[in-house]
């Protein structure tokens, strides 16, 4: 674990060092959980929203996009059940005076005891080796079967009470369990109490007049407000998806974890409508679609697992999350609902409009049903730059350190660099530059030795490098160097940008 610590602050260290990210408003010792995307975060992230909304608006022909406003009608967060019930249980540890959420202080004791037991099956893997059989030792292995006894245990006793809001039973489990304040070490609580997530604001011309409104806390109900509007202008039928990315705000308490959990963050959603009695096999499609997505960049399939919801929300009848092996372990990087009818029908029965689809074949009305695909965007982008951070040593002994960030979402392709600043060689590398920029984030350097920029780009993850020197200018030819493997290569200058697109092609 500690290991996986050390790494995930080279990780956060590396992104602000090279650019892409940065703690917000830090001149003014920052906000807690807001950070601003530097100048090659904003390329990187800019980039994961255009491969995403590709595959999901662009490749399909029944999804459209949508650019929904933050602000909302009050009534909306009333229909959602957002003013009612987003709200998390709260403790506060009185030696520390910092605020927990009472769910997670249990639930991050269980993943103590689910790392015990991934860390005896580690161990009896590489001792039997091949013939080792994992289920089998999960279900027999005395020390492993105690410790899930004690998870289900927990969850037997968690569960019911969050579903119930018996905060005196999760302040009990809390005691039971002899759960520490991570920072003072003390088990001083307080009772748990609610605490709601959204941010509220007035909106209006006077204090006195003003109304409160709220900041949306997830970009969702957007869409499903916006449902008759896409469907009758678009002429849609079933099934059909609404796209949508977008800013969410949640005040949370919020652990130490870098960009993985903000108070403003980003989301990237898709409602898919469907018809009643089809949504579990569009459920199915979609975990499967949306699993393929996240292969193509082409990170390893073990970095991904399923991990389906016993604890189902009010409104849903099924969801899965996918998780990414971040280096604070498995986390949520995208939920996959099927939500029933119960967005359209809250806002229908609150607004008094009628939000249904006429099925021409059955001559009928009826509210369709959502499954929805619902990814951040910050953590996305945390998932493919922890993955992509690689410290090499080389050949000759020395090292460097590469971001190995799948070419189509690199912030920049190429760079361009005369080998040295005199001869002609610059003008002639301004040259391909200005030729290579109206088609590609390109970048042009001529500082310092030819090593040290090569190891510059290495570091914010350009797939090619193109040195320009004298016998560029003999005949037009010029090394192009390969981030990966670093292997260099001579080429006519004609063939620079369609090496690049065939390099980007592949991830697509």
């Amino acid at each position: 674990m500690a290991n996986n610590e050390d790494l995930f602050k080279k990780i956060i260290s590396h992104a602000k060092e090279y650019g892409f990210v940065f703690q917000s408003s830090e001149i003014y010792d920052g906000l807690s959980a807001v950070y601003d995307y530097g100048q090659y975060g904003a390329e990187l992230k800019n980039n994961i929203k255009n491969y995403w909304w590709k595959a999901m608006v662009q490749h399909h022909e029944n999804i459209v996009g949508l650019d929904a406003a933050i602000f909302m009608h009050p009534t909306t967060w009333k229909a959602s059940g957002h003013v009612d019930a987003f709200s998390d249980p709260m403790i506060d540890n009185k030696d520390s005076k910092k605020r927990y959420r009472a769910d997670v202080l249990v639930e991050d004791f269980m993943a103590k005891i689910e790392a015990k037991i991934n860390k005896e099956v580690v161990k009896a893997a590489k001792r039997f080796g091949d013939t080792f059989d994992k289920g089998q030792f999960l279900d027999t292995n005395p020390r492993v079967v105690k410790n899930k006894e004690k998870i289900e245990a927990i969850k037997n006793r968690l569960y019911p009470a969050m579903d119930n809001n018996d905060f005196d039973g999760i302040k009990q489990l809390i005691i039971d369990l002899e759960i520490a304040c991570p920072v003072s070490g003390s088990r001083n609580w307080t009772d748990v109490r609610q605490f709601n997530l959204m941010f509220s604001t007035q909106i209006g011309s006077t204090a006195e007049g003003a109304n409160q409104i709220y900041l949306r806390p997830e970009t969702a109900q957007g869409i499903f407000v916006n449902y008759l509007n896409v469907q009758k202008t678009g002429r849609m039928k079933l099934p059909f998806g609404i796209a949508q990315i977008g800013k969410a705000f949640r005040n949370e308490i919020v652990a130490r974890q870098f960009i993985f959990r903000m108070r403003e963050f980003e989301q990237m959603e898709m409602q898919f409508f469907v018809k009643p009695g089809e949504e579990l096999k569009w459920y199915e499609h979609w975990k499967q679609e949306r699993l393929n997505w996240h292969l193509s960049l082409g990170i390893p399939a073990e970095k991904y697992r399923f991990h389906d919801h016993e604890k189902l929300a009010h409104y849903a009848n099924a969801a899965a999350d996918i998780e990414f092996d971040f280096p604070i372990g498995f986390k949520e990087l995208e939920g996959i609902h099927s939500r029933t009818d119960f967005d359209l029908g809250a806002h229908q029965k609150h607004s008094g409009k009628k939000l249904q689809f006429f099925d021409p074949e059955l001559n009928e009305s009826y509210v369709p049903y959502v499954v929805e695909t619902s990814i951040g965007l910050d953590r996305t982008f945390l998932a493919v730059f922890s993955h992509a951070y690689t410290e090499e040593v080389l050949d000759d002994g020395s090292e460097r350190i590469v971001m190995n960030i799948p070419p189509v979402l690199s912030p920049i392709k190429a760079a361009v660099f005369p080998l040295i600043k005199k001869g002609g060689l610059p003008e002639k590398a301004r040259e391909i530059f200005d030729d290579l920029k109206l088609d590609w984030m390109c970048q042009y350097d001529e500082k310092d030795a030819i090593g040290r920029r090569y190891r510059r780009q290495d570091a914010i993850g350009t797939p090619y490098c193109i040195t320009v020197d004298h016998q560029t200018l003999e005949d037009n030819t010029v090394t192009i160097r390969e981030r990966d493997s670093m292997k260099q290569d001579r080429i006519s200058i004609e063939e620079i940008s369609g090496i690049i697109a065939g390099r980007i092609k592949e991830n697509r």
